[in-house]
């Protein structure tokens, strides 16, 4: 075993890192350092670094960074200006909040000394492949240490056994079985395992943790605006806002009317497939407004290239390879694309539905002078359709014309 002098621990104050830290401490007579980011998951206060004072952590080692706005206006604006759905329908809530955690973790691990870095994710997931790639990336000689994928504690009774024999608090209500596991951050809750497991059971109503249900939602639709600059929005309603507010106040729209909801079966990029229930109510009403300004600024065919290109992209950060040169090099393309793609978007709000009712922009390509189904003024001759067909059609004609002939010889 490499001798590791003092660790950077990835740090949520739950009961799964409250052990990994204690066992740290034993089995690598190391000094333990803890981050915790501050994504918007609502739970970081004062208890997370009291937690980890208590375990034997000195009061200037406990490292709570809000890192909000970072994390919309560096990573989830970067991704939406792609329109990222991993397998056509997950908005990569999770995934790409990864990349930046190990950022931090690497960061603070050159501030503090550090030889190591730790996570909490297990051997059968994702995260682990995010977290390290994302962290060899930054510093190639980083040691990664990941505890489920070195010590025997295989069961929620096993880690809580192992706690209270190595004075490790556990709360009152983490002695029994959790029902399921939860991931949250500004832009979505997930939800997976335990009650969720079997994918032909409905999730109960208590999963949903961060919108109303759709049934119950206002029986009157509610109109927003929103406005983009170069992809990105700056504005709800004519009021500028910064990105993580943004992305908040469009979670509230989202979460009052139910929208956000998806309940789907991925495949997971170490082979298995896994069933997730997922709310992204805000990244739901971005992805639908930010699709209807590229619908009047974007050229069809660049549209069609960038389209072609976002489940490739997509991909990428689901795998965990944000800070690869390919996802870089398709980043630069898709903000190229962006150049002109300002404007505001008008959206309706109605019972978990979300739809584009009007889009204007400076840099409209639409011209209801050519599109109009009136008097176009001259504008377009429609005699040109003839010879245009003609030559598009010219290959058919040519395959049909092979064709004929191969029957004619039989």
């Amino acid at each position: 075993m490499t001798r590791v002098k003092k660790v950077v621990l990835a740090y949520s104050g739950g009961l799964d890192t409250s052990v990994i830290l204690r066992w740290l401490q034993i089995k690598y007579d190391c000094e333990v350092v803890t981050f915790t980011a501050d994504l918007g998951q609502s739970d970081i206060d004062d208890s997370i670094k009291d937690k980890a004072v208590s375990l034997g952590i000195k009061s200037d080692n406990v490292y709570i960074t809000d890192i909000r706005e970072e994390f919309v206006r560096d990573f989830v604006f970067p991704m939406f200006r792609a329109n990222a759905m991993y397998e056509g329908q997950y908005l990569l809530g999770t995934a790409i909040a990864r990349p930046l955690i190990a950022k931090h973790l690497v960061r603070i691990a050159e501030e503090t000394g550090a030889d190591a870095i730790a996570h909490g994710a297990t051997g059968k997931g994702n995260d682990q492949v995010r977290f390290e790639l994302s962290s060899y990336a930054l510093k190639p000689d980083i040691q990664i240490i990941a505890p489920w994928r070195e010590w025997d504690l295989s069961s929620r009774t096993s880690l809580i056994k192992w706690a209270s024999e190595n004075n490790v608090p556990v709360p009152i209500d983490k002695t029994g079985e959790p029902t399921f596991s939860v991931d949250a951050n500004l832009l979505h809750t997930s939800s997976e395992g335990k009650i969720l497991e079997d994918p032909w059971i409905e999730a109960e109503e208590t999963v949903y943790q961060r919108t109303t249900n759709p049934t119950m939602a206002p029986d009157k639709a509610e109109y927003l605006l929103i406005t983009f600059k170069k992809g990105d929005p700056i504005a709800i309603d004519g009021c500028d806002m910064s990105p993580a507010d943004i992305l908040s106040t469009l979670n509230d729209f989202g979460a009052r009317h139910g929208i956000g909801r998806i309940d789907i079966v991925e495949g997971r990029y170490i082979g298995m497939k896994s069933r997730g229930v997922y709310e992204t109510p805000g990244g739901t009403i971005l992805l639908e407004a930010h699709r209807g300004i590229e619908s009047i600024t974007l050229d069809r065919e660049a549209a069609k290239l960038k389209d072609s290109l976002m489940p490739i992209y997509a991909n990428m950060i689901y795998q965990g390879y944000w800070f690869s040169p390919e996802r870089e090099m398709l980043q630069a393309l898709i903000d190229k694309s962006q150049e002109f793609v300002n404007g505001t978007v008008r959206l309706k709000l109605y019972k978990g539905n979300v739809s584009v009712v009007g889009r204007k922009s400076e840099y409209s390509l639409y011209s209801e002078q050519h599109a109009t189904f009136e008097d176009d003024m001259g504008s377009y001759n429609q005699k040109d359709a003839d010879g245009f067909i003609k030559i598009n059609s010219l290959r058919l004609r040519l395959l049909a014309n092979r064709y004929s002939n191969i029957i004619k010889s039989e």
